[in-house]
């Protein structure tokens, strides 16, 4: 099931939609960086190029989990 948090990025709202699993390595590695979650979704959200955010979360996700973070 998905789960949406809304966040304010580059001064506009949005809504993502990732899995309660890619939820909590997300706020895992936020918590781990001292970053908020919101400031954590930024970055992510400045490095994705075109890629959909939901999509680059999943693969942030994805990295952290291999890495064993």
């Amino acid at each position: 099931m998905l789960k949406k948090r809304s966040f304010s990025l580059s001064g506009h709202r949005t809504s993502v939609a990732l899995e309660a699993e890619f939820w909590a390595i997300v706020e895992a590695e936020a918590r781990r960086e001292d970053l908020s979650l919101a400031g954590y979704v930024s970055r992510i959200d400045r490095a994705r190029g075109e890629r959909p955010l939901a999509s680059a979360l999943r693969l942030a996700a994805l990295a952290a989990a291999k890495s064993g973070s």
